[in-house]
């Protein structure tokens, strides 16, 4: 487990070599731009959920078309921006794209410096080869940070976790690691192609950052009537993850999220088994976390141009 520690309302961990101390609960960052929160709930929203101990901001480039990453920027004015760890996340695969990305964002969120940038939605094998091509958008990472414009350097996906596995393997070629990852860490993840047991071993073992994602699918999963929202949280936070990731697009569900870290303890392996076990039959084929099993989660396949070219050698390859 992340070295933990609290104050009243809020748990804190550390995120992996890093040293930084976050917030185990992630405000994320899609929830505050849907079309029934208004910009007035939306800061609400935020300034409270920082005010009250969160500390970690999720979002990304590509979040309801930017608003997300605009309202976030609106929001951490007036002082809030010092007191948050600010993450979110970039589609472009190759240098060029990445870049303006990063810079977009940065306008967005009204801020110098991003403190954790992740690739996101690594869904695809060939996705690390694109990442870490002499032309791809780490080094568009690389660079961005050695400008002062990031400070950490992470990924994100949903699909499966032997491609987590496959970009660690890619980066590792490439003498990088990351400073996080992040993915869908839940009671059904537990049963099906299953990131908690093939890929939060391996972060544990390199002590990379994880974020955990998911844990209740954008209430798909509780829709299965296994599992209550707060028996979600708990599980999430008793992984060793830094971060449990949860999107808040009410007032109430903000306080839901400060209810599971108040009643949080830490599950023993009778309770993890007994959790387990109400799940088992509903997690077996992948029915409640549609975005391992289906397209219809994968922005960066109904939207290609989001990744950039592909490498110019690569597509000299192909004509010759």
């Amino acid at each position: 487990m992340s070295q933990s520690t609290s104050n009243s309302e809020m748990l804190y961990r550390v995120l992996g070599s890093t040293g930084e101390r976050v917030s185990a609960i992630g405000l994320g960052g899609w929830h505050i731009s849907l079309k029934h929160v208004d910009e007035q709930l939306a800061m609400r929203i935020v300034r409270t959920a920082i005010d009250r101990g969160i500390t970690f901001m999720d979002n990304s480039w590509d979040y309801n078309d930017g608003a997300s990453e605009i309202r976030m920027g609106k929001a951490l004015r007036d002082g809030y921006r010092d007191k948050v760890f600010l993450m979110t996340k970039i589609d472009g695969r190759s240098k060029k794209e990445a870049a303006r990305q990063i810079d977009e964002s940065l306008q967005r969120l009204q801020v110098d410096c991003i403190d954790l940038v992740q690739h996101h939605e690594i869904i695809r094998y060939e996705d690390p080869h694109r990442v870490f091509d002499e032309e791809g958008a780490n080094a568009a990472f690389i660079e961005a940070r050695d400008a002062g414009k990031l400070r950490y350097i992470g990924f994100t996906g949903h699909k499966d976790p032997h491609i987590h596995l496959h970009m660690l393997e890619v980066a590792a070629n490439n003498g990088f690691k990351f400073d996080t990852v992040q993915m869908p860490l839940s009671v059904m993840d537990a049963h099906y192609r299953s990131f908690e047991k093939l890929v939060v071993p391996e972060l544990v073992k390199q002590n990379i950052g994880v974020l955990g994602m998911k844990s209740m699918a954008n209430g798909i999963l509780l829709k299965s009537n296994t599992a209550t929202p707060i028996e979600c949280l708990h599980y999430a936070l008793n992984l060793p993850t830094s971060v449990v990731i949860t999107g808040m697009d009410s007032m109430e569900i903000l306080e839901q999220a400060f209810e599971a870290v108040r009643t949080f303890q830490p599950m023993d392996e009778q309770q993890v088994r007994s959790l387990l076990a109400k799940t088992a039959k509903a997690a077996s084929r992948g029915e409640f976390e549609p975005f391992k099993t289906t397209s219809v989660y994968d922005g960066t396949a109904e939207n290609p141009d989001w990744l950039g070219k592909e490498p110019q050698r690569i597509q000299q390859l192909k004509q010759a």
